[in-house]
């Protein structure tokens, strides 16, 4: 069973707080299909927020029903950014995501609204709210194609040990088959002598942050909703939107490939395996993305204010962002 440790307010006053005359952001984070989207765009209409993507998947164009992206009807109610920013074929690591997420905040702040950040991406969201700066090593292309030609030939999980015995903090935190971040953090280590998870830097940033976090009361409540959610995804017609992919050569990029169940889809149309067997594969794909976000997003986070779904999400979290605004002063 799922142990949640509820966090009420006031928050932790051990943590170290910036000044409450900086500007606030929000972020909203937690596994997949808890509902983070619908809570951010609940609270951005609420307390004049702008919604800013901190998902690595919905920043390509394209790939909408798989994604989850925000529909086209929520984003014409609350501005919404970094949404469909590059195509496929242009992969965005951190750095580049870092780039453009920051003058993003900034515009939103200097206007006067909330952004807020919602997304499962751990390392995006971690690496905007703390103020990591990326490592600054170049591409080596000659070291990723025989790393690639390695993770071909032995398959992911032969690139994942070699990290795990080299890094075991990166590699916890890194999805086996996500081989392009794998070769990533040994491309790192290889380069500068320095394992990936201590390469990072950090400066201070311009806002006050509150977090909070969306879970489940159990694991098997969690796997249930995502298990709704493929069925939607799939009921909404994301085969078509992968034969769309396909006919237009994006399917063979690195984008496509580590995105969870496209390339179970693009094995439906090939034939190798059936809608059922595809729909099934998906929804454990999915549940192992979840427990891999609980290892960046944990319960016992101090830094993370849990709220759990069956207690009145919404309610509990308009409160404290009500509350959390009052303390900035900047929205009184």
């Amino acid at each position: 069973m799922l142990q949640v440790f509820a966090v009420m307010w006031p928050y932790n006053t051990s943590m170290t707080i910036p000044p409450p005359t900086l500007p606030p952001l929000v972020a909203i984070v937690g596994p997949t299909a808890v509902g983070k989207s619908s809570l951010a765009l609940t609270l951005a209409q609420r307390f004049r927020g702008e919604i800013v993507n901190a998902d690595s998947r919905q920043l390509y164009q394209h790939m909408d029903i798989g994604t989850a992206k925000p529909s086209a009807d929520d984003r014409t109610h609350v501005a919404h950014h970094l949404y469909d920013v590059a195509p496929p074929q242009e992969p965005i690591g951190l750095a580049r995501y870092l780039e453009m997420v920051r003058p993003v905040i900034a515009d939103i702040q200097h206007r006067g609204g909330l952004p807020i950040v919602v997304g499962g991406s751990g390392q995006y969201v971690w690496a905007l709210l703390e103020g990591w700066d990326a490592p600054a090593v170049p591409p080596d292309a000659d070291l990723r194609a025989r790393l690639e030609c390695e993770a071909d030939e032995h398959g992911p999980m032969h690139l994942y040990d070699r990290l795990r015995a080299l890094d075991p903090n990166a590699a916890a935190m890194i999805d086996p088959r996500n081989v392009r971040r794998v070769i990533r953090a040994l491309e790192v280590q290889g380069t500068t002598g320095q394992r990936f998870s201590e390469a990072k830097s950090k400066h201070s940033v311009p806002f006050r942050s509150l977090v909070l976090g969306v879970t489940t009361p159990t694991r098997q409540g969690l796997y249930a909703c995502i298990d709704r959610r493929v069925d939607v995804m799939l009921e909404a017609g994301w085969l078509d939107e992968v034969k769309w992919l396909l006919h237009h050569n994006y399917t063979s990029t690195p984008v496509f490939q580590g995105s969870m169940g496209y390339p179970e889809l693009l094995r439906v149309l090939t034939g190798d395996v059936d809608m059922d067997e595809a729909a099934e594969n998906i929804k454990a794909a999915h549940h192992r993305l979840a427990r891999h976000q609980y290892a960046w997003f944990r319960l016992r986070d101090p830094r993370i204010h849990w709220l759990t779904t069956d207690v009145g999400v919404t309610a509990q979290a308009e409160r404290m962002v009500g509350d959390f605004l009052l303390q900035t002063r900047a929205f009184a």
